[in-house]
């Protein structure tokens, strides 16, 4: 089976970093792949570490007039491709009409389907999503639904200390964007009306100046570290003693699944993937969005209760176990794979 995988994402996000951590899986199973992407250094880092050749394109207007399309369509041919994977919109709205085999468009969310005219089958990463595509007229033999997982090389606990933490904090993890849509300003809110907790927020994004600002105004930089964009996800996930998903909005959040998988309990608002994933009181810990009195609360019970952050820490996961982890999500992804192969292109 050869996959020719077109990548035309950010350079950090979930949706890119999961694209990267499936390749990666999927060399490990043997399978044959190719990468046009743009070239992202440390993308194209990880590619070259799992032998996958890939090369780089912008995805941007000056390539579209260049005829880039035509050399994906000539890298497929010459690649000798059973299947096209296109994550995501930008990518997908470069795929030419007459590929010379069938192409997969990859939802990670609520996409416009204008992009994606000349795909043959799309798969979605909630129940929401795929249901959106068969509402939008994909056949539902043509619509699959695959979550993605998280990858986390092991790693040792960073050091506390290194982060200006006391080795006696109770740690609040936040993984994610700088971004309005992300809710670190509700998170922000919900910890000042918490005492002792401590706030670590790892990533990058056009809201960090705002988010340091707030924080200097609500007199938290004391408890908050702002951490940067890190490549040690595990190490950090290792040290902290709670997961917080504050965000707007999330079509799943695969920080849903790392946090699972590491044994940490789990505090979200109820954005798409955790009302679709998370059990209230059981693998995790949910509250309406926007709403700083209950994160707050969620925060204070986790905050105080012990007993809580083991059974849910215990429960989700036993349902990163059942659904969730690398091996079986790689089973999915290339099971979709032949059946998107044997479908061949639409009519």
């Amino acid at each position: 089976m050869n996959i020719l995988h077109v990548i035309a994402g950010a350079e950090v996000g979930g949706a890119e970093t999961f694209a990267q951590d499936a390749i990666v899986a999927l060399a490990g199973r043997g399978v044959r792949q190719q990468v046009i992407a743009r070239p992202w250094p440390r993308a194209m880092a990880r590619y070259a570490e799992a032998g996958v050749p890939a090369s780089g394109l912008g995805f941007n207007h000056h390539d579209r007039l260049l005829l880039a399309s035509r050399r994906i369509r000539r890298e497929a041919e010459a690649f000798g491709a059973d299947l096209v994977h296109a994550w995501m919109s930008r990518a997908a709205s470069f795929i030419p009409k007459h590929m010379p085999c069938p192409v997969l468009g990859w939802f990670g969310d609520l996409y416009d389907m204008k992009y994606f005219r000349n795909v043959d089958a799309c798969v979605g990463v909630t129940p929401d999503i795929a249901a959106y595509l068969r509402g939008q007229g994909v056949p539902p033999e043509r619509t699959f639904m695959i979550n993605t997982f998280g990858t986390m090389p092991n790693a040792a606990p960073v050091d506390r200390a290194s982060l200006d933490t006391p080795a006696d904090a109770l740690v609040v993890l936040v993984l994610s964007r700088m971004h309005s849509v992300k809710g670190i300003d509700t998170m922000l809110h919900a910890l000042a009306r918490v005492p002792g907790p401590y706030l670590w927020l790892a990533g990058e994004g056009p809201a960090l100046g705002e988010y340091e600002r707030l924080a200097q105004s609500l007199g938290l930089m004391g408890r908050v570290r702002f951490l940067g964009w890190r490549n040690d996800r595990r190490a950090l996930l290792e040290a902290c003693d709670i997961v917080a998903l504050p965000s707007r909005y999330e079509p799943f959040g695969t920080v849903i699944v790392e946090a699972w998988a590491m044994h940490r309990p789990l505090l979200a608002t109820l954005a798409d993937g955790a009302r679709q994933y998370v059990t209230d009181g059981r693998t995790g810990i949910t509250c309406p969005i926007e709403d700083i009195a209950a994160l707050a609360a969620g925060l204070s019970r986790l905050a105080t209760e012990p007993a809580l952050r083991q059974s849910l820490a215990e429960s989700g996961y036993a349902a990163y176990e059942a659904g969730f982890t690398r091996e079986i999500v790689t089973e999915r992804l290339i099971a979709c794979y032949e059946s998107c192969i044997a479908l061949g292109r639409r009519p």
